[in-house]
């Protein structure tokens, strides 16, 4: 073995071997402190890498402090602020067995350095309950209001299947659920909605009593109290800042969160401090199950709606449309009750401020025809009629993303950025991109994002009366004319009706359309019988002089199969003929069977596709079609025609002799 000592001559350096190589000269400089385009900088502050981290986040300026509703006069300290509304929050997911609220601290128990103050539990009565639970001697760390790239964190480090899209939009998975589950709904039965509610046949109304509302809420809020950490969002609904209505959401998943974050009204910091106690409080607690033993269960799934105590619960389902739904059903209670109409309908308005409202079930375009670049968006879904006029339900949009095109629909498409959660898509693991074709999770992909994200959407989202009351049907019958002037009662039958037609394939291969009925446009959320939402809407049009009509996107010149779908321009040139009032001025004729007043001629639309029989070659088809049809829409009506409106039945009789007379 070699030694690396200087005896061996193989590893050594003389001085003799050094000779051939130049001698570097070094200059002196004048000044030999002087440094070459210094570039370094002041040493950080931090002594620690924790220190070094502590100094990246600035911490939010401290509000205004507020006058106290309690002690009159005297201003609340920002600690007092943040203890009154931990407190709030305490008493929302207080155990009604147990009469206390959670031990409650904010902030991210990840974070957590050392043990945080805690808001005591809330206690409902004088004597405090002897019994005491694990849960009870743990923190519920409340995540509060979390901003879109804090929630973006919690859902990326914590929730499976959270990933940032190449847009930067947020793609989650939604569970085993991937849309609403409406034979799992429940709303209870008691004093309260016993004589108000629509209950019975073709009610989307489900009963439960109280006792298992609460035996189920109870399991929510143990569950979500066992949680090292839940999501707390306070916000609103109703753009109306006169009938607004105050909701807490308390969550499981930040993918929850973040959704209704987009879906609800956003509060700015100086409303977050008055919040006070919330009108409305939904319990999500997501994929944990209902017990099936429990009365009214049919399955591991349960979405409970109590008016009385204004609370939802939700068990067994991590589908977000959940809480979007079960919200506008309370509004479709709580918004009749002060004479406002709810309404399932997309919105739009003018630069002269003409607003027109869109009814439309899925297929029949109402997301196409309510998104026009020359006027202003109110909203896409949920909206109020007041004594104001129109107002949007919520702050956000959520769109279909199957078969998404930037070339059809480039606002939403654009709308798909930061910020925005995207549920159930697939996309490419390498680059992130989202292939919207790709229905391998469900044909329900979904885009929920803020309506700001629209360009002209209207903020606040507000208009004057509507002038145009649009109802859309996809009629593959191909027997409805493309457009029909409605007078009152016609406008509350074809509303109560709901109607389009979907095309369905047959095992042999034959497709046949189908006829779809949807009481008010929105069966599934509606709380009241029908009727009224009808007579409601009929008040308001003849009040504020607005004028009913029914527009077929569907087919012409024969059903599916045999005729052609009205081309999409023509219904644009229709929809433009309303919104400027051309229409009004066109000549009428009545079709049969339906008695509707259609035009003879529209500039931009060929005559003859204006009266259907025109365009059909086999005459009797289309009369027997036409006769088909009709016999639909009065099998259906047949479930409201023993509903009394008012005092008499002379409304009642009026609406029935607007339906098909033959």
């Amino acid at each position: 073995m070699a030694s690396n000592g200087a005896g061996n001559g193989e590893f050594s350096f003389d001085n003799k071997r050094r000779i051939g190589l130049p001698k570097i000269q070094t200059q002196k400089t004048e000044d030999e402190n002087v440094v070459c385009h210094d570039d370094s900088a002041t040493p950080v502050k931090a002594q620690t890498l924790d220190e070094l981290h502590s100094l990246q986040k600035k911490k939010s300026a401290p509000t205004t402090p507020i006058k106290s509703p309690h002690v009159f006069g005297v201003a609340v300290s920002e600690e007092e602020r943040q203890k009154q509304q931990l407190q709030s929050i305490s008493a929302s997911l207080a155990s009604l067995t147990r009469e206390t609220g959670p031990k409650v601290v904010k902030g991210d128990p990840a974070r957590q350095a050392e043990t945080p103050k805690v808001q005591q539990p809330v206690h409902h009565h004088p004597t405090p309950s002897l019994n005491i639970s694990d849960s009870g001697l743990k923190f519920t760390h409340i995540l509060y209001n979390l901003s879109p790239a804090e929630l973006y964190e919690q859902a990326i480090k914590y929730e499976k299947g959270s990933f940032i899209t190449s847009s930067g939009a947020l793609a989650t998975l939604s569970g085993a659920k991937t849309g609403r589950s409406p034979r799992d709904k429940r709303v209870v039965r008691d004093e309260t909605t016993e004589d108000d509610l629509w209950w019975g046949k073709g009610s989307p109304n489900i009963e439960m009593d109280e006792q298992t509302f609460l035996i189920n809420r109870e399991r929510a809020v143990d569950y979500l109290c066992s949680l090292e950490k839940v999501f707390v969002n306070d916000q609103f609904l109703n753009w109306d800042p006169n009938n607004r209505i105050k909701v807490r959401i308390v969550s499981a998943r930040a993918y929850h969160s973040l959704f209704m974050h987009n879906m609800c009204i956003r509060p700015t910091p100086e409303e977050l401090e008055d919040f006070g106690t919330p009108d409305f409080t939904i319990y999500n607690a997501g994929q944990f199950p209902c017990n099936r033993y429990t009365h009214y269960m049919t399955s591991s799934t349960s979405i409970d709606i109590n008016l009385a105590r204004r609370e939802m619960v939700i068990l067994g389902t991590q589908y977000a449309g959940e809480m979007k739904k079960g919200l506008f059903g309370v509004m479709h209670y709580l918004m009749p009750k002060r004479q406002i109409l709810s309404l399932h309908s997309g919105c739009n308005m003018g630069k002269e401020g003409d607003v027109a409202l869109f009814f439309g079930l899925s297929g029949t375009g109402k997301t196409t025809l309510s998104t026009d670049h020359n006027r202003y968006l109110i909203g896409d879904d949920e909206h109020c009629w007041s004594d104001h006029g129109v107002s949007n339900i919520e702050g956000g949009c959520y769109a279909k993303c199957i078969d998404l095109a930037r070339e059809k629909e480039p606002d939403i498409w654009n709308a798909i950025k930061f910020g925005t959660v995207l549920e159930n898509v697939v996309f490419e693991e390498h680059a992130r991109e989202v292939d919207y074709t790709d229905k391998s999770v469900t044909e329900n992909t979904r885009a929920a994002y803020p309506i700001e994200y629209i360009p002209n959407a209207k903020i606040p989202c507000v208009g004057p009366h509507p002038k145009n009351v649009i109802l859309l049907a996809c009629d593959a019958f191909g027997v409805l004319p493309p457009v029909s002037k409605l007078n009152l009662a016609q406008t509350m039958y074809h509303f109560i009706s709901g109607y389009t037609a979907l095309v369905a394939g047959t095992e042999d291969g034959i497709k046949e359309p189908t006829a779809t009925f949807s009481a008010c446009f929105g069966a599934a959320f509606i709380m009241l019988h029908p009727t009224k939402y009808a007579a409601m809407l009929a008040e308001k049009m003849q009040k504020h002089g607005a004028t009913g009509w029914l527009v077929n996107t569907g087919w012409s010149g024969g059903s599916y199969g045999s005729g052609s779908r009205i081309k999409l321009a023509y219904t644009r040139k229709i929809i433009d003929a309303i919104h400027s009032g051309a229409l009004l001025k066109a000549e009428y004729k009545k079709t049969e069977v339906f008695g509707l007043e259609i035009p003879t001629a529209l500039e931009g639309v060929p005559s003859e596709i204006l009266d259907p029989v025109n365009t059909w070659p086999n005459k009797k088809a289309h009369k027997d079609t036409l006769l088909k049809l009709g016999g639909l829409f009065r099998k259906n009506f047949e479930v409201f025609t023993n509903y009394k409106i008012g005092s008499d039945s002379n409304l009642t009789e009026e609406i029935l002799a607007a339906g098909p007379n033959f």
